[in-house]
């Protein structure tokens, strides 16, 4: 890593608490003046450091600008070699991410932007992503498998989520099948993969997992969308910081799809599972109980005749207009 990376990476695990500029230098082994240099550089970025006479560097609590430095600091050392590419804007981290795919970027590579303004979500959906108060992330993998047997990425990006999440809040959301996340009764996250395959040799060339959770937006700036999303709300929460856990938990799950324990976790998480649900089928709205989630992430639904249906894909809702995925 850059002296740079190493002092906001320092910076960031010492929020808001003073950091003398020699005990930076003896940490790092470089000079005072490689310090001071690496801070200005910071500083021009956007990064709030203070300085103070006898006490050093700190960067202010309120600090949540999403950078590579930031992000790699909290990486395991296993992962922090990934490309990371930090934006000010993008029309959706997915596209970008899918353009560096198809250049040959590695196995990994995490793209994140502070606002998107082409957000998307499944069957061509917006979704809202308004600068300084989400998490808008897309990670590049390259599974090496067939397409059919690189489909649990959509589950594990879900799990993924909500083991970050936990891990730094202690907060439980759960997974609206099939690749929502709700957190009291709102939807906070929403999941969109997509593959690039060759036709062929039905191998997977690559997989682009894109993940938008909403932090700290309001009710006001959600406007109509209010009714269905919502926000964690966790001050504490660091964006570089989440964006490491989710980027090494879902890079660590990926290593195996077929882990029944992927299922497991999947369904132990899930918002559906013993609820009555509507969906569609055949053009027309059906209920009938959420059973189960099968071994390829299929919904098995128990009709009132006791038959069971499996859902691959669609529209669900918990009998109640508040969990309808109608927004983002």
């Amino acid at each position: 890593m850059s002296v740079k990376t190493k002092i906001i990476s320092a910076l960031e695990s010492a929020k808001g608490r003073d950091i003398s500029g020699q005990e930076l230098a003896d940490r790092l082994g470089v000079s005072r003046a490689a310090v001071w240099k690496a801070i200005n550089s910071l500083r021009k970025e956007g990064y709030p450091i203070s300085a103070a006479n006898n006490k050093g560097y700190r960067l202010d609590e309120s600090s949540d600008l999403v950078s590579p430095e930031g992000i790699r600091g909290f990486l395991p050392e296993i992962y922090r070699s990934c490309p990371i590419f930090a934006l000010k804007a993008v029309d959706s981290t997915n596209n970008y991410a899918k353009r560096l795919l198809l250049e040959g970027v590695p196995h990994g590579a995490v793209v994140i932007a502070d606002t998107q303004t082409a957000g998307r979500g499944r069957h061509g959906k917006e979704f809202f992503s308004p600068p300084n108060t989400g998490l808008y992330l897309s990670l590049i993998l390259r599974p090496q498998k067939a397409l059919s047997d690189a489909l649990p990425i959509t589950l594990a990006a879900a799990v993924a989520v909500c083991r970050a999440v936990e891990n730094l809040s202690g907060l439980t959301p759960q997974i609206k099948w099939v690749n929502d996340i709700f957190f009291d009764g709102k939807k906070i996250c929403g999941i969109l993969c997509e593959a690039v395959s060759d036709f062929e040799s039905g191998m997977v060339e690559g997989l682009v997992a894109g993940i938008g959770i909403n932090l700290t937006t309001t009710p006001e700036a959600f406007g109509g969308l209010s009714r269905v999303a919502g926000s964690l709300f966790p001050e504490q929460l660091s964006r570089n910081q989440l964006a490491a856990e989710i980027t090494a938990e879902l890079m660590d799950l990926e290593k195996d799809l077929d882990s029944p324990e992927l299922i497991r976790e999947y369904k132990h998480r899930s918002l559906l599972l013993g609820r009555e649900i509507i969906f569609e089928r055949d053009g027309r709205q059906h209920t009938g109980l959420a059973w189960d989630i099968n071994e390829k992430g299929n919904l098995l639904v128990r009709l009132a005749d006791g038959r069971i249906l499996t859902l691959a894909s669609g529209e669900v809702s918990i009998g109640s207009s508040q969990f309808s995925q109608t927004g983002e």
